[in-house]
């Protein structure tokens, strides 16, 4: 893939592509797929306006990790953990849970700048109760992870790591 052979010049290191239409996200280190995982993305599709409540595409880096001795279940409001657990559900709600990946907009116009800035929208990677709906597109912007899949991947990357989101 000519976006893979891309980011690969970038760097030397790991890095993540997620793939909106296949609703997986796909962890990388040398231009091999190390690991996939199943994700889901927004239930409203994808745009960058902010308020919209769309996945945003386009190449972050991961601007900051959040979480790193939660517990599995572990609730995240505005970034920090509220010491209480969610349980495995499919109900309605948009609970961050157990780890968090902070993405920031790399292109001017697409993910960063005004109005449509995924650092400002606070766009992440992160757990989620509703493990069932992985899969489908179901969050409210943010990619969704099953919960043992987000600390999995939140150990084997770094700040800084590359993440592209494509449709």
């Amino acid at each position: 893939m000519e976006c893979n052979k891309k980011i690969s010049l970038i760097t030397k290191d790991a890095y993540a592509r997620v793939s909106i239409s296949q609703q997986k996200l796909f962890l990388y280190k040398k231009g091999k797929v190390l690991k996939s995982y199943y994700i889901s993305s927004s239930k409203y599709g994808i745009g960058n306006q902010e308020g919209s409540n769309k996945t945003p595409l386009g190449l972050y880096r991961i601007a900051g990790k959040i979480g790193r001795n939660a517990v599995s279940g572990a609730i995240f409001r505005r970034r920090r953990n509220t010491g209480k657990i969610a349980k495995n559900c499919n109900s309605s709600g948009d609970l961050i849970t157990t780890r968090i990946l902070r993405l920031k907009g790399l292109e001017k116009g697409v993910n960063k700048g005004v109005s449509i800035d995924s650092f400002r929208r606070c766009i992440y990677i992160h757990g989620t109760p509703q493990e069932g709906l992985i899969g489908k597109p179901v969050s409210h912007g943010c990619i969704r992870m099953r919960n043992k899949d987000v600390t999995d991947l939140f150990d084997a990357v770094k700040r800084g790591t590359i993440v592209y989101i494509q449709k």
